[in-house]
């Protein structure tokens, strides 16, 4: 079958290690299943695997992709959630597992015209939702979706700042925000990104590190490093950000001081469980929203994607259909 793989690990130039072309089917254990790929949408995971993060030099050859959408053994059409574990070892919550991982770093990965995964990682794809859409939730929008509506503790009414408009959990979190009906902040370098924030439903934009109009409730922080000093300024007294990445560097300064005088809350959150992303899906059956995608590419044009996104040129999700 065609799929794009990780074939070495380099650390400095990632797309090296980046292979197109046959591989064999997947090995189905007992309690997997397969999934004819339909759609297949690419995330930051997949390059910081490409440089060894998460993904050692010893289990190479590997399948990259979290994320995917399609029809299982049966005909039915399905959203594959990317999180093996199991929820007993997790006190109910798989992403809780210690021995926890995602498609692509122990098992091969979605990127591929068929991924084997267990039985409990199938979730009914509603009818309203193309492929393509739902092949943007399992990561970047069930990331965002848990980090709003579990991790936050936002309530109806509340304000939040979105660091880093036009990233994928970024602009799903500002979608989601949006029909929630909070106030939405969101910043972003680039001038065209902030526009584009706004048609997402973000109630005011502004270049990075810039003041707000208020201090808000809760930061969707994804950045790290170069935005962690002003997420922390723009929380009100007892406010909290919101951790699920740090791709601009992981080692900030802490600014303690801030933290205890001022009784602000820093939260991790790793992905979601398979109940929410059948709820996420749901979500956007009932108040029309959308993935945002940036392009649809054929997996065969897979490295035109992990450029892009290697260098930052675009809004929403990259898509691949086999």
């Amino acid at each position: 079958m065609f799929a794009v793989t990780a074939t070495q690990i380099d650390a400095d130039n990632p797309l090296n290690g980046l292979t197109v072309g046959e591989r064999p089917e997947p090995d189905v254990p007992d309690g997997w299943t397969t999934v004819t790929v339909k759609a297949a949408a690419l995330n930051h995971h997949d390059l910081w695997s490409l440089k060894g993060v998460g993904l050692p030099a010893d289990r190479l050859p590997m399948i990259l992709g979290c994320d995917a959408a399609g029809l299982d053994e049966d005909g039915n059409e399905v959203i594959v959630h990317s999180v093996v574990g199991d929820p007993d070892r997790g006190g109910g919550d798989e992403t809780l597992d210690p021995k926890r991982s995602l498609l692509s770093e122990v098992h091969p990965g979605t990127l591929a015209e068929k991924v084997a995964v267990p039985r409990r990682n199938l979730v009914p794809k509603p009818a309203e939702l193309s492929f393509e859409e739902a092949a943007c939730l399992p990561t970047a929008w069930l990331t965002a979706y848990r980090m709003l509506f579990g991790k936050s503790g936002l309530e109806p009414g509340g304000s939040v700042l979105v660091q880093g408009a036009g990233g994928g959990v970024a602009t799903a979190a500002i979608s989601l925000a949006s029909a929630a009906g909070y106030r939405v902040y969101a910043t972003s370098r680039s001038e065209a990104k902030r526009k584009r924030a706004r048609e997402l439903g973000a109630d005011a934009v502004f270049e990075t590190g810039a003041r707000l109009p208020e201090r808000v409730d809760a930061v969707i922080e994804t950045v790290g490093q170069a935005t962690w000093s002003h997420s922390l300024k723009s929380l009100r007294p007892g406010g909290r950000v919101v951790v699920s990445g740090a791709t601009s560097g992981a080692v900030p300064p802490a600014d303690l001081n801030r933290v205890f005088f001022l009784q602000l809350q820093v939260v991790g959150s790793t992905m979601g469980t398979r109940g929410q992303l059948e709820r996420l899906a749901r979500f956007l059956v009932k108040t029309g929203v959308r993935p945002q995608i940036d392009r649809t590419l054929p997996l065969s044009e897979a490295r035109a994607g992990f450029e892009a996104m290697a260098e930052g040129d675009l809004f929403g999700k990259i898509v691949f259909t086999p």
